[in-house]
């Protein structure tokens, strides 16, 4: 049935109440349904809209746990009538694609009845936020790293999350002609492990390295490129993170570290203080040192042109880059009103922002994580848990951790599996088609992870020649979704633009 058809069969039919059914569909059931909806009214800041919500809209064929693997998807009641809101029509609407995973965690799908974690609360919701804005939503779940089957197996270790979001797209591409929205404008959205795959996403579209388990999952054949990544803190590059970590923080001995629990799928972080011990102290050393080969090896430039390294000490031309963002940052707060003079490093000369003293800026924000921050020693880290097996809690990572590892037998997760979850693996790998459009954000205030590991992804994508905008927003700690006007301008931006270079 073509779009138009589908408009007119569905302007006159009914909603139809949806109940959460779970069962496994047979493949011909990846075909989206319009005439099954409920009708919801949104309403934010005296806006109003009614949107007809496709619920629990499991999207492959056989489903390892169909209560993570749907998606909700919601539709401006106006484009079944063949309105427009703003630019937009049924035909040129782009999808939001915003996942909930925090922490490598499982994640429901994204509901008009929650609010996006990780955020402050009493934040506006996102996808309401979205559609007001007249995009089309589809909000997937996705396996985590916990996911278990009634046999006690895990089911969730990587790379099950990726793997779930890329059959999200599937069907949203299958299906292309039968809904509204523009499945060559999908926007993914994240923070935090969110962000990280959200930044995989997108670099990896159509790899074949996941179509073996697309094939078993019965994904629909569909593509599963994207057209543009927005990422908030996105925690990737694991394998290399723990050195980026130290090359940042080495000789900040006390920490502030933030204790996580999933409740109800809600993130609750607890500060808990200490100071490293010298164990720790000797693996900060030793880990700093790996990364100034590691950094030099992917052979970054500026958007300038000029080549960013760093010698040996950890020092050059790519910390002068990060230095520049953080002042770049500083000085755009400082002119909106928001006075950094007393945050630590920064030297004011009146209104304008002439210089950081990175040290003291990084003393300042005091460390969070102790070494090895995402290969634990221990193996008590999610990212342990992320790399485990169907039988295996966790495993290490790095050969670092593996070497210094306190748990006897642990083992290292096997190579494929770890390039499979970073987005650096993808970019100008054959078969691999990339997004065009990035928007990465990694609050200045952020101590999860290392300037360094936003900024290295930043720099790939741009000298790939991609459309990149990536900052530090100033005073921002670990969260997303907090500039959702700025975002979604940026989304009807890159649209236009598409629109007007399009043959």
């Amino acid at each position: 049935m073509s779009l138009r058809s589908l408009l007119t069969t569905a302007a006159t039919a009914g909603a139809i109440s949806l109940n959460a059914v779970h069962a496994a569909p047979a493949a011909s059931d990846l075909v989206f349904d319009a005439d099954h909806y409920v009708k919801r009214e949104v309403e934010l800041r005296g806006q109003r809209i009614v949107v007809r919500a496709y619920e629990n809209i499991v999207y492959v064929a056989k489903p390892v746990d169909a209560s993570l693997q749907a998606m909700n998807i919601y539709v401006p009641d106006a484009y079944f009538r063949g309105e427009r809101i703003g630019d937009f029509t049924a035909d040129t609407a782009p999808i939001f694609l915003p996942n909930q995973v925090g922490g490598y965690m499982p994640a429901p799908p994204g509901s008009l009845d929650g609010a996006k974690m990780p955020s402050p609360p009493n934040r506006p919701n996102t996808i309401a936020e979205a559609l007001l804005r007249g995009y089309v939503v589809a909000a997937p779940g996705a396996r985590g790293r916990t996911s278990r089957g009634t046999d006690g197996r895990y089911t969730g270790k990587a790379p099950a999350a990726i793997v779930d979001l890329k059959a999200a797209v599937r069907y949203l591409r299958f299906n292309d002609a039968r809904m509204p929205g523009n499945a060559e404008r999908i926007v993914s959205n994240g923070t935090s492990a969110g962000g990280a795959l959200s930044a995989l996403l997108g670099a990896s579209g159509n790899s074949a390295d996941y179509d073996a388990a697309l094939r078993a999952l019965g994904a629909a054949p569909a593509r599963d490129d994207i057209f543009a990544v927005s990422a908030y803190c996105p925690i990737t590059n694991l394998e290399h993170a723990d050195a980026a970590y130290e090359w940042q923080f080495q000789g900040v001995n006390d920490y502030k570290a933030i204790s996580i629990a999933m409740l109800d799928f809600k993130v609750e972080r607890k500060e808990v203080a200490g100071t490293l011990t010298p164990d720790q102290v000797t693996f900060s050393s030793a880990l700093k040192t790996q990364f100034p080969a590691y950094l030099n090896s992917l052979a970054l430039r500026s958007p300038d042109g000029r080549a960013l390294t760093l010698d040996a000490d950890g020092n050059g031309t790519f910390k002068d880059y990060v230095k520049r963002l953080l002042i770049a940052s500083a000085q755009q707060a400082q002119a909106a009103g928001q006075p950094v003079g007393s945050a630590p490093g920064v030297k004011l000369e009146g209104a304008t922002v002439r210089d950081i003293d990175f040290a003291a800026y990084v003393r300042g924000m005091a460390r969070q994580k102790t070494p090895p921050a995402f290969d634990a020693v221990d193996l008590g880290s999610g990212e342990n848990d992320l790399f485990g097996t169907e039988q295996v809690k966790a495993r290490h990572f790095t050969d670092f951790s593996l070497a210094h590892s306190r748990v006897a037998g642990s083992m290292r997760a096997d190579a494929q599996t770890v390039r499979m979850m970073n987005p650096l693996s993808y970019l100008g790998a054959p078969g691999a088609t990339p997004a065009k459009h990035w928007r990465i954000r990694h609050g200045a205030s952020d101590r999860d992870t290392s300037f360094a590991i936003p900024a290295m992804l930043a720099l790939a994508l741009q000298n790939k020649g991609l459309d990149v905008d990536f900052a530090l927003p100033w005073g921002i700690p670990h969260s997303g979704d907090y500039d959702l006007d700025a975002l979604f301008a940026w989304v009807a931006q890159i649209t236009r633009t598409a629109a007007t270079v399009a043959p």
